[in-house]
C-alpha cells in the first residue's frame, strides 16, 4: 500500500517563514541566539546551499562546508578572518556538504564530525569501487530502460563526486544517533536519517528550539529519495518516511534551519505534506504502469517528473528517486516486476 500521510494535529503549527533577507554573499546572518546563516553557491539548477556557524566555547562550529570550488574558498578565506572555526559537523557525504572539509581543516585545525556511515560511503563515491562508480550508474539506468543518449550524457559527466570532494580528512570524530553534544554551552542532540543518504545527521537543540535539519526538511522542494546501483533493490522511500516521523515529538515551535531555502517554523505540517506528496507520487506511478505492455523506469520516470531532464545532474536524481518508489511498490507488491535478461519493466498489479 502507499505510504499513509499523517494527519496534522489541533497543535500543528502553520508553516511560516520568519526571516524574508537571505544572508549576503561572505556574510553570516543570526537566525538564533548563538547561530547564524551562511549561504554558498551551487553551480547546479538547485543554486544554493545553507551552511549554519555555531557559538562554540572559543570559537564557532561550523555545520557543513559547500563544495570543493574556488569561489566557495575564497568566502571563507575571508569568514575565516572574523570567525575562528573549533570543529566541524556535516550531515551528510554529498558534495555540497562535505566538499571542503579537508580544506577547511587544513585551513583552521578543526576537525571533521561526521557518522560513521557518511565517512564510508565518501570514501567509496570518491574510490568508485564496484557500485559506488559512475560505470555502474551508467549501467544500472541501462538495466532501468535510460536510453543511448541521455546514458552517454551521464557518463559524459566522469567523476563527478570526485571534484565535488576533492580530499577528505584523514580521520574523524563518530557522530552517532542520539549523541548529546555541548557546543558553546548548549545541548544539541543527534537524530539521524537514511533515504536521501546512509546516515544523515541532523541537530537539535531543545533549549533553543532550534533544529537544523540538512536535506532531511526541506521547506520548498522534496529531500531526493535515491536508489543506486550498490543496492539496487534498497526500499529508500520506507527509509525516509520512517526517518520523518522522528521529527514528530520536537516542539511545534522548532525553528527548522535546512540545507535549501529559507529557515522555517512548522515542522510537522511541513512533514504532513511530504508525506502526502510521496504517497500521491506512488500513485501516480501506479496508474502510469496500469497499462498493457510493461514499463521500465525510464519510461515511468515522466509520470513523475513532468518536466524536461535533459540535465544530467537532474537526470541522476529523477531516476534515482523513480526507481526509489519502484522499490517502494514492489516491496508491497503493487508492482509486479518483468525481466527479460536486459531490462527491467513494471507492471501494476
Amino acid at each position: 500500500m502507499a505510504p499513509s500521510p499523517a494527519r496534522c494535529s489541533v497543535n500543528c503549527m502553520r508553516m511560516h517563514y520568519p526571516y524574508d533577507q537571505l544572508p549576503a554573499a561572505g556574510t553570516a546572518f543570526e537566525v538564533a541566539a548563538g547561530v547564524r546563516w551562511l549561504r554558498m553557491p551551487l553551480p547546479f539548477a538547485l543554486d544554493h546551499v545553507n551552511l549554519w556557524l555555531l557559538a562554540d566555547d572559543d570559537g564557532w562550529a561550523a555545520v557543513d562546508t559547500g563544495i570543493a570550488l574556488d569561489a566557495i574558498k575564497d568566502t571563507w578565506t575571508q569568514l575565516l578572518g572574523e570567525y575562528r572555526l573549533t570543529r566541524q559537523f556535516v550531515t551528510h557525504c554529498h558534495p555540497d556538504h562535505l566538499g571542503l572539509a579537508a580544506w577547511l581543516e587544513q585551513q583552521s585545525g578543526a576537525r571533521l564530525w561526521i557518522t560513521q556511515g557518511e565517512f564510508a560511503i565518501a570514501h567509496l563515491l570518491r574510490a568508485g569501487i564496484d557500485g559506488f562508480g559512475y560505470q555502474a550508474m551508467v549501467a544500472f539506468y541501462a538495466r532501468h530502460g535510460l536510453d543511448e543518449a541521455r546514458l552517454a550524457a551521464l557518463e559524459s559527466r566522469g567523476h563527478a563526486f570526485l571534484r565535488g570532494v576533492p580530499e577528505m580528512p584523514p580521520s574523524f570524530i563518530r557522530l552517532h544517533d542520539g549523541d548529546d553534544i555541548l557546543i558553546g554551552g548548549r545541548h544539541w542532540r543527534i537524530i539521524t536519517g537514511s533515504g536521501h543518504s546512509p546516515e544523515h545527521a541532523a541537530l537539535y537543540c531543545d533549549e533553543s528550539r532550534v533544529l537544523i535539519s540538512g536535506d532531511m526538511l526541506l521547506p520548498r522542494i522534496t529531500t531526493n529519495v535515491h536508489v543506486g546501483a550498490a543496492a539496487p533493490e534498497n526500499d529508500a522511500l520506507q527509509e525516509y518516511l520512517v526517518s520523518l516521523e522522528r521529527f514528530l515529538p520536537l516542539p511545534p515551535d522548532t525553528l527548522v534551519l535546512p540545507s535549501h531555502g529559507k529557515p522555517f517554523r512548522g515542522l510537522h505540517e511541513r512533514i504532513a505534506q511530504l508525506q502526502r506528496h510521496h504517497a500521491q507520487r506512488c500513485e501516480v506511478l501506479l496508474k502510469a504502469a496500469a497499462t498493457p505492455a510493461p514499463k521500465s523506469a525510464a519510461e515511468l520516470l515522466p509520470a513523475l517528473f513532468d518536466r524536461d531532464i535533459s540535465d544530467p545532474h537532474q537526470l541522476q536524481f529523477a531516476m534515482g528517486e523513480t526507481i526509489a518508489h519502484i522499490n517502494y511498490l514492489t516491496r508491497r507488491q503493487r508492482l509486479l516486476p518483468e525481466d527479460d535478461g536486459r531490462v527491467l519493466r513494471y507492471r501494476a498489479a
